[in-house]
C-alpha cells in the first residue's frame, strides 16, 4: 500500500531537479502523476532534464504518469493542463506548485520584463493553478496544494550592511515571500472544505541542474547539499498527512520530516537557524 494510492497529482516543474524527484516518489507511492513543464524532450532546454525522461523513469518502475507541456504563467495553458489531467486520470487530488524562474540580477539592473516574467511564474502561476483545481477539490471535500518556497524568502534583516555581498536574489526572495503569505491565506479560505494548503523550502541548498547552473552548489554530488529526495519526502508528508496536522504550515524539508519522525537528525534552516517570519506563525 502506498501513501497516495488512487490519487491524482499534478507536479509543475517536473522535468528536472526537485520536481522530477517529487513526481517519481509520488508515483512510487501509488499516485497517477501529471508531470508539467515547458521542456518536453531532452535537448529542448540548455539544462539537462525533460518531461519525457521523468515519465519514462516512472513507467519503467511500474508507475503511471503523463507529460503535459505548459507555461504556468499563462492562464490558457494552466486551464488546458488541468483539463488534460482530468482527461488522463480524473479529478486532481494533489497539486504541487514547484515551477519557478529567477535571474540573479540586482534591482538597479533588473529588466522590468524579466521581473514581471519571474513573478508571473513564481506567484501568478501557483494562484492560477490553485484556482483551476480548487472547484473539484471543494466539491469532493478533499485535496492538497503544496507550494515550494525557498530560503531566499528570508530577508537580510535591518541595516546597516557594511561589506554586504549583493547576489541579485531580491526578486526571487520577494516572490517566494509572497507565495508563503498566499499559502496561509488560501489555507484559511479552504479549510472548511477539508483541503490542505502548505508550503515548504529546502533546509539546505538542493543540488539540481538549476542550482549548479547558478553556481549555488559545486555539482550534483555536492556533499554540502540536500538530496532532492529529501524535498520529495517532505512534499509526500504534507500531501498525505491529515489536514489539521499540516494545513497552513510554512516549513522546511528537514524540519517537518524530523518533527513527524520521518528522519532523526535534521540540519539546516528550520533546525539550526530560524526560517522566515511565516514559518514561525
Amino acid at each position: 500500500m502506498g501513501k497516495l494510492d488512487g490519487r491524482v497529482a499534478i507536479v509543475t516543474g517536473g522535468s528536472r531537479g526537485i520536481g522530477q524527484a517529487i513526481a517519481e516518489l509520488f508515483a512510487a507511492e501509488g499516485a497517477k502523476v501529471v508531470c508539467a513543464a515547458r521542456t518536453l524532450k531532452e535537448g529542448d532546454h540548455q539544462l539537462e532534464g525533460s518531461l519525457e525522461r521523468t515519465v519514462q523513469n516512472i513507467v519503467a518502475n511500474g508507475g503511471q504518469a503523463v507529460a503535459v507541456t505548459a507555461n504556468v504563467s499563462e492562464e490558457d495553458d494552466v486551464n488546458r493542463l488541468v483539463e488534460e489531467a482530468n482527461a488522463a486520470f480524473g479529478p486532481v487530488d494533489i497539486l504541487v506548485n514547484n515551477a519557478a524562474l529567477n535571474y540573479y540580477i540586482p534591482i538597479v539592473d533588473y529588466p522590468a520584463s524579466r521581473w514581471m516574467r519571474s513573478f508571473a511564474v513564481n506567484v501568478h502561476g501557483p494562484f492560477m493553478m490553485s484556482k483551476a483545481v480548487l472547484p473539484s477539490m471543494i466539491e469532493r471535500k478533499t485535496g492538497a496544494i503544496i507550494n515550494i518556497s525557498s530560503g531566499a524568502a528570508i530577508g537580510p534583516g535591518r541595516g546597516p550592511y557594511p561589506g554586504a555581498r549583493v547576489t541579485g536574489g531580491t526578486m526571487y526572495g520577494a516572490s517566494k515571500a509572497a507565495l508563503e503569505r498566499m499559502t496561509q491565506g488560501l489555507a484559511q479560505e479552504v479549510y472548511e472544505h477539508g483541503i490542505t494548503v502548505a508550503c515548504f523550502s529546502p533546509s539546505q541548498v538542493v543540488p539540481t541542474p538549476g542550482t549548479v547552473f547558478h553556481h549555488l552548489v559545486d555539482g550534483l554530488d555536492d556533499p554540502k547539499g540536500e538530496p532532492p529526495l529529501m524535498m520529495a519526502r517532505a512534499a509526500l508528508l504534507l500531501a498525505s498527512e491529515p489536514v489539521d496536522k499540516v494545513t497552513g504550515r510554512v516549513t522546511y524539508s528537514q524540519q517537518i520530516l524530523q518533527e513527524f519522525g520521518w528522519i532523526t537528525d535534521g540540519k539546516g534552516t528550520g533546525i539550526d537557524r530560524p526560517g522566515s517570519g511565516f514559518s514561525q506563525m
